[in-house]
């Protein structure tokens, strides 16, 4: 019975495989299909309708790590392979892996010139493993090479058109092992690292190599030898890691958040770990507004940290040997169980930077004759200035201001100068003005914002922290408000009421757009290109007329001049307009 499972599933994986091969060659007897202009290409592809041989013959002579399949040209093949990716996608990766590997030859054209130590290892293995065996002996399992450690190619999967980008707190458990796009904004990124692939392992003894494929986050190394020369003679050799051998990629960890505008009402941002490798690291940093296309799969855990050691009182007459909680080697009702609750993270497969120009490409449509006809009338200016905060009576040169604010500049470089094109207000007015409720309503109708507080924010939260990574104890970057807030606008109420120390950090965001950082060993500049909105109180509470501008206002200089608007808001007492 095992063996025609074996068989069968061998059979299926042939025929899935000869389909990933089909969707690999077959493009070329179709018209090519139109590409969306918005997409990232890795190569300029030619447009013979055949968009993967420049890929496989770059990857064929090493000119290139990845390939991206792009779902869209699967569909037009086989529409049904499509739904087959997208459900269990780690199955397909490895297939269309396979597929790849056993096309490589046919592209081909030369040998590669550039070979890496890696080559010269497996090379010399072959050639000594050619002069130790003996004619018509059969190869020794243990001694063959794995598939992840010949492959120099990384294949990864674009999300079809058609499917859909989900919040991250829609992503639960039934998207298991699925192909999900989510978007949001990166909070965290930590450093490149080296990840194990393959453990390479040599014996003492018998002198055979051993391979051992690694797909978790944790791994057991083997210490005995399975060698069959070594379980005949019996002779116990131990196996040594060999790190040349071995073969390592690139890893990165990030921290996405969701955007504030979805959000729901009195809840906490849920945010999702994303495992980057290969050649998607080092693509975004904190405070991009990100979609992320991978796979949902859980963190598996080996060994010793996939049980749990759980105290428990043992139940009436449950102290003896034959109860469930009389475990050897374990007193006081101690149990040892299988942990049924497990992390989860997305593996990344394709990343994509949403700048402005993009979103708004996306969102935009045509305009209505009505539409038109408006935009074209004389008032559509004060129209649309009345249209922010409705509920609120006056201020009409104040929303004028604010839907300035909201449109924005544009920024300039002339000879290699950054002029800022974002545009920074100061509200400084009595108490019962409506300032918090402007921003409120700035900070709902803004696509991209952050709400803060004087007290409730320091100087850390606004720009960056540094915080030690849980799973490496490594320092990682984490973004602060304006770094969240980048390409939009961060709203600061009770701006007055902020420490000195803390108000400094925000003067280089608010002329140079760019937040530097030189904090435990990390040294990098941020960018923060958003507009700021303060609210502010006067030094005492109210203005009072019989004092200066300067004595009422009580802020820095240096702080003034950043803002282009600074509005005055007196609370005149007047029965006629208090009655409106």
């Amino acid at each position: 019975m095992a063996a025609a499972g074996a068989a069968r599933r061998a059979g299926d994986h042939d025929l899935e495989c000869a389909k990933a091969k089909a969707v690999l060659e077959g493009s070329h007897r179709r018209s090519p299909r139109k590409k969306d202009p918005r997409q990232t290409q890795t190569r300029q592809e030619e447009d013979d309708g055949f968009p993967y041989r420049q890929s496989l013959e770059a990857l064929a002579h090493r000119e290139q790590v990845a390939l991206y399949v792009d779902l869209d040209d699967v569909a037009e093949e086989d529409p049904e392979l499509v739904d087959a990716v997208c459900e269990n996608t780690k199955r397909y990766e490895r297939i269309f892996a396979d597929a790849v590997w056993q096309l490589l030859p046919q592209y081909r054209q030369r040998e590669v010139v550039h070979k890496d130590a890696l080559d010269v290892y497996i090379e010399h293995r072959l050639l000594l493993e050619g002069r130790s065996r003996e004619p018509g002996q059969p190869h020794d399992p243990q001694n063959q090479f794995p598939p992840e450690l010949m492959r120099r190619f990384e294949l990864y999967f674009k999300a079809p058109t058609s499917s859909k980008a989900r919040v991250i707190r829609e992503v639960k458990a039934d998207c298991i092992g699925k192909l999900v796009t989510v978007r949001g904004v990166v909070t965290r990124v930590s450093e490149v690292k080296p990840r194990m692939v393959v453990a390479t392992y040599s014996c003492d003894r018998c002198g055979a190599e051993t391979y051992q494929p690694i797909q978790s986050p944790n791994f057991t190394p083997l210490l005995m030898c399975p060698s069959r020369e070594c379980q005949t003679n019996q002779a116990g050799g131990r196996l040594y890691l060999q790190s040349r051998g071995s073969k390592f990629i690139k890893s990165q960890e990030l921290k996405i958040q969701e955007h504030s505008d979805q959000v729901p009402v009195g809840n906490l941002p849920r945010s999702i770990t994303v495992s980057v490798q290969g050649e998607n690291t080092r693509l975004v940093q904190p405070g991009d507004h990100v979609s992320i296309t991978g796979v949902f799969l859980p963190v598996r855990q080996t060994g010793f940290r996939q049980i749990l050691q759980v105290r428990a009182r043992p139940e009436r007459g449950g102290e003896g040997p034959g109860s469930a909680f009389a475990v050897p080697g374990l007193s006081h009702g101690g149990l040892l169980r299988q942990g049924l609750l497990s992390d989860t993270y997305l593996e990344a497969h394709h990343i994509v930077c949403m700048s402005k120009s993009e979103e708004e490409e996306q969102g935009e449509a045509e305009l209505t004759e009505d539409e038109l006809r408006h935009i074209t009338e004389e008032d559509f200016y004060d129209k649309l200035a009345a249209s922010i905060a409705p509920e609120i009576y006056g201020h009409e040169d104040v929303k004028k201001a604010l839907l300035l604010l909201l449109v924005g500049g544009v920024d300039q470089n002339p000879r290699g100068m950054k002029i800022r094109g974002n545009i920074n207000i100061c509200l400084m007015g009595d108490p019962g003005v409506a300032k918090s409720q402007l921003l409120s309503y700035i900070t709902r109708l803004a696509p991209r914002s952050q709400y803060t507080t004087g007290r409730g924010s320091s100087g850390v939260g606004l720009t960056a922290a540094v915080l030690r990574d849980p799973l490496t104890g490594e320092l990682a970057l984490e973004g602060g408000a304006l770094v969240l807030a980048d390409q939009g606008i961060c709203c600061i109420d009770e701006f007055d009421k902020m420490l000195e120390s803390d108000r400094t950090a925000i003067h280089e965001v608010m002329e140079q757009q760019t937040l530097s950082i030189a904090k435990a060993g990390i040294l990098t500049t941020l960018n923060a290109r958003c507009a700021i909105l303060a609210a502010a109180n006067p030094a005492y509470g109210r203005y009072n007329p019989k004092r200066s501008l300067e004595q009422n206002i009580q802020l820095p200089a240096a702080l003034l001049s950043r803002f282009d608007l600074l509005w005055l808001i007196q609370d005149r007492p007047d029965r006629d307009n208090d009655l409106r």
